[in-house]
């Protein structure tokens, strides 16, 4: 695929996105917005793949086996993980204007998540041990989140990046909320992929419905390898398919001088939900 062709719709099936050697591609000029991108590139054991950072930065993120990152004269050992279902993961920082060598003995399959931005940070590693978990929502709603690269838990000068786990049967990414709007103190705008894996073939399902005349509008049957661009909109449910645990890989940027992550709740499915 092109850097410049546009991915169809905003629901991306496994493979539609393609380009080797990533299984998934999407780009800021694919999606047609100004900042989030992210690709899961696919590694052979002993294999390698070079990566130019740039006018973006990007995070490194296993998510099958382990890998290690050369960048900026640093060396990132990272461990991974055997699967998204096992836990966190450790990761490595790769600035903008930064290039770098991704190689694993192994081989696994990697998360490249990363967002436009203006400033060059360092580059850095991310021990798993230092990743917040936290535990959100109660009853069918609950579900665990990663906050690898939340906007107060790891530097970054645009990208924020977290991981969510919900059990099979529950609802996440709920209530409905939206961060399309730059309202100070009250909600950040910020342009979201959401990527998929779900426990043993397992599906799931993701809507996302209009916050205003024309917006974004989705209700998709989404399987492993899936995709779903969130340029606007109220997003939520993400509902998983009971006996099955549901992954999902949020990437988010915006334009705001500020890197936060404040979001509205849908005044229609709040009310006796706190």
């Amino acid at each position: 695929m092109e850097d410049n062709d546009k991915p169809q719709g905003l629901h991306l099936p496994a493979g539609s996105a393609a380009s080797a050697p990533y299984a998934l591609s999407i780009s800021p000029e694919q999606a047609r917005w100004g900042y989030s991108a992210l690709r899961v590139l696919e590694l052979e054991p002993g294999g390698s793949h070079p990566l130019t950072a740039g006018d973006s930065e990007w995070i490194v993120l296993p998510l099958t086996g382990g890998c290690t990152v050369h960048t900026q004269g640093e060396i990132f050992e990272l461990q991974g993980r055997e699967s998204v279902f096992g836990g966190v993961s450790d990761f490595a920082y790769v600035p903008r204007d930064a290039h770098a060598q991704i190689a694993s003995g192994a081989g696994g399959r990697f998360a490249l998540a990363g967002a436009r931005c203006e400033r060059r940070l360092p580059a850095r590693y991310g021990p798993a041990p230092e990743v917040p978990v936290e535990a959100r929502g109660s009853g069918n709603q609950a579900r665990e989140v990663h906050n690898f690269a939340a906007a107060g838990a790891f530097e970054c000068d645009r990208l924020i990046a977290v991981e969510v786990l919900t059990p099979g049967g529950n609802w996440s990414s709920y209530p409905p909320h939206k961060h399309d709007e730059h309202r100070p103190g009250e909600e950040s705008e910020l342009e979201e992929i959401y990527y998929f894996e779900i426990d043993r073939g397992g599906l799931g399902y993701q809507r996302i419905s209009p916050s205003r005349q024309g917006g974004a509008d989705l209700l998709a049957e989404v399987r492993t390898g899936d995709a779903v661009l969130v340029p606007d909109g109220w997003h939520g449910p993400s509902i998983a398919e009971p006996g099955h645990t549901m992954y999902y890989l949020n990437v988010m940027a915006g334009p705001g001088a500020e890197r936060e992550w404040l979001i509205r709740f849908h005044p229609d499915h709040t009310e006796g939900y706190r």
